[in-house]
């Protein structure tokens, strides 16, 4: 399905998108991103808030995978998010720098993903305590897909707001 090469290129993606929306969103004052805007996280702050939470509850999930990544081993002082929406940051520098942290810490676990690590399922429990068992592939490409699907509600809600992110394209991704 996908390839330790395909993980690593979406990681770096993930992070260049990331910073590309928090220096437009930076922009904002914090009352404009704390503002109810009808997103399913209500506002940007909660949206960026959410990215945050689901990352945070899917690198513990891989932390406690069989190939054991060391890359992964800070999430251990990291309580499990009770809830999607639980807020993990005081404002936007607090937002930003935690983003900063878990995207620097994705591209360091993608270095570290073996072929043999990528063939193994995870088990984990999912957020009703429900026990899974999935094909590892399957786990990243939902990882990312659900950072881009969030981060395209983003980009609506800046457009809204006359800010323009800019090409948000994969192949627009500037070479490493």
């Amino acid at each position: 399905m996908i390839s330790c090469d395909y993980v690593r290129h979406m990681a770096r993606y993930n992070r260049w998108m990331n910073d590309k929306l928090y220096a437009v969103a930076g922009t904002l004052p914090q009352t404009a991103l704390d503002a109810e805007r009808g997103a399913f996280f209500g506002s940007i702050s909660g949206t960026l808030n959410h990215l945050l939470v689901a990352d945070t509850i899917w690198l513990k999930r891989l932390a406690a995978h069989p190939a054991g990544f060391a890359s992964l081993a800070p999430l251990q002082a990291l309580a499990m998010p009770a809830r999607l929406d639980l807020p993990l940051a005081d404002g936007f520098a607090a937002l930003q720098a935690r983003r900063r942290q878990l995207d620097a810490l994705i591209v360091q676990w993608s270095l570290e993903l073996t072929p043999a690590a990528l063939a193994q399922a995870l088990d984990y429990h999912n957020t009703r305590g429900e026990a899974q068992n999935r094909p590892l592939p399957e786990v990243l490409v939902h990882l990312f897909n659900h950072q881009t699907h969030h981060r395209g509600q983003l980009t609506t809600l800046l457009s809204q707001l006359g800010l323009d992110v800019g090409v948000t394209d994969l192949i627009a991704m500037p070479a490493a």
